[in-house]
């Protein structure tokens, strides 16, 4: 959003100049809604809010960060809210409810239209991140004894907020909703009007259940280039439908999550949260990092003896510690989105592992000689590019297995590989990449 825009915005609405408000932003889609509330000052989201009355898209609550969605529901009164998730989609007034304390969540819902109120309430007791909270329970369904002429009069004739917003196939259901098949919009365009539509529909149509986690959800419109997914509970009965625009949320939100834990951060923190906040959430991280930084040195203080008597080792072996770490995180980065997206498995491990011990034991070998060199030329001692070169090839070594071999037991045990990994990896490379150092400097130089 251009300063100048939001400048003008939040002058229209400090001098609550609601037509002026309604000029600028009224047409707006919903996610660019959710950038301009995200641009406001927090004393003018709500304010905002309550100009645009009954046109603000209650949608661009859901394109925003949750701890701005947080203060602006704080600032809003009940009936407010009411109002606005009655024109969402079940997914979309899921994510606003999610956000109200359980008295306001309650009361929002008894003031709810009954078939509303009874969906959300089964939705919110599925557990948090499956497909039960994920789907919609807006959607086209049809007998399979109907003819494609009686659907499309169907689709025609049903009242424009009773039909979903947005949809790719109709599903077919039996007398007891059990889900038989599916039929695309653009098979029921071009088929017969008299045609049944259990000739048409698609009878192994992949669907998915009620509490699959949404991460597995993600996968299989990946993998199989879906738009949109039936979702049934433990009888086969259709409960609901997920739509490609809900499933990109979900990539996002868990490439996020799995960035934000690689360094250490909460996957909850947002640019918006406080100082204090942040520093909270991170203060444990480093705690762990500390701890390792700790035994590090102490691989360091038991060549105290050996430094004293060559300076040149103090300003070396953070080289090869600071190598050895980078390599290290450049493989655990491969093998951890690998594991996410399940193309690390027990079958092709082995070679995996093969492979990133050579590309360890080459990068290991070249920087060892690079550095032995000029280390070497450095201190006019050329027994320094023997031992550069196997420490580094040590360290890069043990990097890499320790990039791939972490993060597969972090899995094993059921831990977050890109939680747990970093620490205790770059704990493997500081201290081998010191111990082996100082230890071939002893021996070459003969400095015990």
């Amino acid at each position: 959003m251009r300063a100048d825009f939001i400048d003008a915005v939040t002058a229209a609405i400090e001098s609550a100049d609601a037509p002026r408000v309604l000029d600028m932003l009224g047409d707006l889609h919903e996610s660019d809604l959710g950038a301009v509330l995200e641009a406001l000052e927090h004393d003018l989201r709500p304010r905002l809010v309550e100009l645009m009355g009954s046109d603000f898209d209650f949608a661009a609550l859901t394109e925003v960060d949750d701890s701005v969605r947080e203060d602006i529901l704080d600032e809003l009164d009940t009936e407010t809210i009411v109002e606005g998730v009655h024109d969402l989609e079940n997914d979309d007034a899921l994510t606003i409810l999610e956000d109200l304390p359980a008295d306001e969540q309650r009361e929002v819902l008894d003031a709810l239209p009954a078939i509303d109120r009874v969906a959300l309430r089964r939705s919110l007791d599925y557990p948090e991140g499956s497909a039960g909270r994920l789907m919609q329970t807006s959607m086209v369904t049809a007998p399979p004894f109907w003819t494609a002429g009686q659907l499309l009069d169907h689709i025609h004739d049903t009242p424009e907020d009773e039909a979903p917003d947005t949809f790719f196939d109709v599903f077919v259901v039996d007398p007891g909703y059990h889900f038989l098949g599916n039929v695309f919009l653009d098979s029921l365009l071009r088929a017969r009007r008299s045609q049944r539509l259990d000739e048409l529909m698609d009878s192994d149509r992949r669907r998915v259940r009620v509490d699959e986690d949404q991460e597995e959800v993600a996968r299989l419109f990946e993998r199989y280039n879906l738009v949109s997914v039936p979702v049934v509970d433990e009888s086969e009965r259709l409960v609901g439908m997920i739509t490609i625009d809900d499933v990109v949320d979900v990539i996002e939100q868990e490439a996020d999550e799995d960035i934000k834990a690689l360094g250490g951060v909460s996957a909850s923190e947002q640019l918006s949260d406080s100082v204090w906040g942040i520093a909270r959430s991170r203060f444990v991280w480093l705690s762990v990092n500390l701890v390792t930084a700790f035994a590090a040195s102490a691989m360091i203080s038991l060549f105290e003896d050996q430094i004293q008597k060559m300076v040149a080792l103090a300003v070396l072996v953070p080289i090869v510690a600071s190598q050895g770490g980078n390599a290290a995180t450049q493989t655990m980065t491969i093998v951890v989105r690998a594991l996410a997206t399940r193309e690390l498995t027990p079958s092709n491990s082995r070679r995996i592992i093969a492979r990133e011990v050579m590309v360890g034991a080459v990068n290991g070998l070249g920087f060892g000689l690079i550095t032995g060199v000029v280390a070497g030329a450095w201190f006019g001692l050329p027994g320094l590019a023997v031992v550069m070169t196997l420490a580094m090839l040590t360290n890069l070594v043990c990097g890499a297995l320790g990039g791939i071999l972490v993060p597969m037991a972090l899995e094993k045990f059921d831990a977050d590989p890109a939680v747990a990994s970093s620490p205790f990896v770059t704990t493997v490379t500081d201290v081998v990449g010191n111990l082996s150092f100082l230890a071939f400097a002893t021996l070459w130089f003969g400095l015990l």
